[in-house]
């Protein structure tokens, strides 16, 4: 088959095509021909071994993606053998996803309701369950002012519809002027650019002080976002986009994390994102989808804040 290979930690050039093995599903597990491939932020930093990452770099050679659609095409001693022919998505465990075949827990398949494309079922994967948990953990009441930034990228487009689904009035926070558009399409009633000078007053300004932000960038953009909260607002502060965190400033109440999901609970929050999907709840926003061998211009492109919502690779 044919699969995208690291063997050193660099730039998205060490992303490279080559033709490998067949995987072969081993006791509990199932082999997904892959229609589709989730690429995370995440992987754009494990890949250059920076951030969180550069702690935990993985072994070497290795296949990139940990969330891919399909049809299961074969399964391993002790797997359902019903399962074969079935359309899902699944998490890959880390590694194995930018291939034209891969193997995933027969436990960790999620089944794609009719309603939903595969698709788009694959972009709600790993940013779906991220928006529903944050947006469960936030406790977002009806009247609420909520500051959504990167609202235009794959969880921020998620959190302004569920946020807005909710009762909320939302502002949306993005770079550039090109993505007011989408925002408003997404349920916000006002959009900023977050690349303009005092944009948070502007925000603080519109909204009294907004009653909670969900902060993904990290950075200055963080901490100009905290400026924008009420006194005894709250944040929920789960990404760092930027290459930093933000520092939670004194004046604002930090929604607690939760600790790491367990693998059931993952699945059942990407079931329960996939059952809103199902219901016109939500619809993630694919901005753009990239041929298996053009792996590198993806990570190149979402590195520069090129991208729109999700992006996805095609075998």
């Amino acid at each position: 088959m044919r699969a995208v290979v690291m063997d050193r930690f660099g730039g998205p050039e060490v992303l490279r095509i080559r033709e490998v093995e067949d995987p072969v599903p081993g006791p509990g597990q199932v082999l997904v021909a892959v229609d589709y491939a989730g690429i995370t932020y995440v992987e754009t930093q494990v890949r250059a071994g920076r951030g969180p990452a550069a702690h935990q770099r993985p072994p070497l050679p290795r296949i990139p993606g940990n969330g891919v659609g399909g049809r299961v095409s074969a399964v391993g001693a002790g797997a359902d053998a019903a399962l074969v022919g079935q359309t899902v998505v699944t998490t890959t465990g880390g590694t194995g996803g930018y291939a034209e075949l891969a193997v995933a827990r027969a436990e960790d398949l999620v089944r794609v309701p009719a309603e939903v494309t595969l698709r788009d079922a694959v972009a709600l994967l790993a940013d779906g369950r991220t928006a529903v948990r944050l947006h469960r953990q936030a406790e977002v009441r009806p009247g609420e002012w909520v500051l959504v930034e990167a609202a235009a990228g794959g969880v921020g487009s998620l959190l302004v519809q569920l946020a807005a689904a909710s009762g909320a009035k939302v502002v949306g926070a993005a770079r550039g002027p090109g993505k007011e558009a989408l925002v408003a399409s997404l349920g916000a009633l006002a959009y900023v650019d977050y690349s303009k000078p005092g944009w948070e007053r502007e925000v603080a300004e519109m909204s009294g002080g907004v009653d909670l932000v969900f902060d993904g960038v990290g950075g200055a953009v963080g901490a100009q976002g905290m400026r924008a909260v009420r006194p005894g607002g709250r944040a929920s502060v789960y990404g760092m986009a930027s290459g930093s965190w933000t520092e939670p400033a004194a004046h604002v109440t930090v929604v607690p994390g939760g600790g790491v999901p367990t693998p059931a609970e993952i699945r059942a929050l990407a079931e329960e994102a996939l059952a809103h999907a199902a219901a016109g709840r939500l619809r993630p926003v694919v901005g753009q989808t990239y041929p298996l061998a053009e792996a590198a211009e993806a990570h190149r492109a979402i590195e520069a804040r090129a991208t729109v919502g999700k992006t996805l690779l095609i075998p």
